[in-house]
């Protein structure tokens, strides 16, 4: 705490000209970036030239064409990321306590479960915490946390062992589901035996088919390999091309919440379990003293938990 007093009190005016330049990286422009701070062009210019001078690098590429970072640029930026959202939680627990978020929260999620659980969800959490940002990262690959300078990640599945701290936020069960057309025209299996004889609609993550896992009455396990004429890599697409008619497909239950209820979906084979899929978060151990990351989990954990029809908890 005497460390980033220290720097409150005698650095103001470095910590301005980070925040300056962490600015015309992210606007894209000195002229944006001014003009969003209320400053001349002039003196945008004259901030990064100080701090360049200061540092003995240069930082940014000017051209016609815009900016660049120099390779000095980008080091200097993912610290400073690091040094804004710190002193943001500095000031934020000075003011508001310990249980305060505060600055930009960087989030991972899939473009589905993101549009479906995470956004809805954002407006009574940003009114809880005024001073809270949320800037999301949509994309179904696992991005590096650390190099992407992302805060926490929304994964979904059996996680790999890794460095970094998983949580499970929620389970959902795995459906098969059709549409009535296509069940009208092509039949109901009555067993998983007899998918070989339907089109499947496949997850391809771009390492293969994934498997589809049964169970019956019996408990004895069944896995097979879905076969048909369209695959994606994306559960949202899964379920369009089963909406479409284009066959059978397994995915999570709460991708087809809304469909099941309306019956443009319908559940097969319903008597072989399918197992659940995990939903968790997860982020670098070193976030979960960051009052923005504990926050943002312990809100997650508590409302899929709470009221999210077709997720359950541990």
């Amino acid at each position: 705490m005497e460390y980033h007093l220290f720097l409150f009190g005698l650095h103001m005016d470095r910590l301005d000209a980070i925040r300056l330049f962490l600015r015309v990286v992210e606007c894209g422009s000195f002229s944006a970036a001014a003009k969003e701070a209320g400053v001349g062009q002039s003196a945008v210019s004259k901030q990064i030239a100080t701090l360049e001078s200061q540092f003995n690098h240069q930082l940014l590429k000017r051209s016609s064409r815009g900016i660049a970072l120099t390779e000095a640029g980008k080091a200097f930026y993912d610290g400073a990321q690091r040094l804004r959202d710190e002193f943001e939680q500095l000031e934020t627990r000075v003011k508001y306590g310990a249980d305060e978020a505060s600055g930009t929260l960087r989030i991972s999620v899939a473009p589905v479960f993101g549009r479906f659980y995470i956004i809805p969800r954002l407006p009574a959490l940003l009114e809880r915490h005024p001073a809270l940002n949320i800037e999301l990262r949509v994309s179904e690959r696992h991005v590096d946390l650390i190099e992407e300078n992302i805060d926490v990640a929304i994964r979904h599945g059996e996680l790999q062992d890794s460095a970094l701290t998983q949580r499970k936020l929620a389970d959902s069960p795995l459906i098969t589901v059709a549409s009535p057309a296509y069940i009208a025209r092509c039949g109901e299996p009555t067993s998983p035996a007899e998918l070989s004889e339907h089109q499947c609609i496949a997850f391809n993550g771009g390492r293969g088919v994934h498997p589809w896992h049964f169970m019956d009455g019996q408990g004895k396990a069944l896995t097979l390999m879905p076969q048909g004429r369209f695959q994606s890599n994306d559960g949202e697409q899964q379920r369009a091309a089963a909406l479409a008619g284009l066959g059978i497909t397994q995915i999570p239950a709460w991708i087809a919440g809304t469909d099941l209820a309306s019956g443009a979906l319908v559940p097969v084979l319903k008597e072989f379990a399918t197992g659940t899929m995990p939903v968790s978060a997860v982020f670098a151990t070193k976030q979960m003293a960051n009052s923005k990351v504990r926050v943002f989990v312990e809100y997650l954990l508590r409302t899929l938990r709470e009221d999210l029809p077709l997720v359950t908890g541990d």
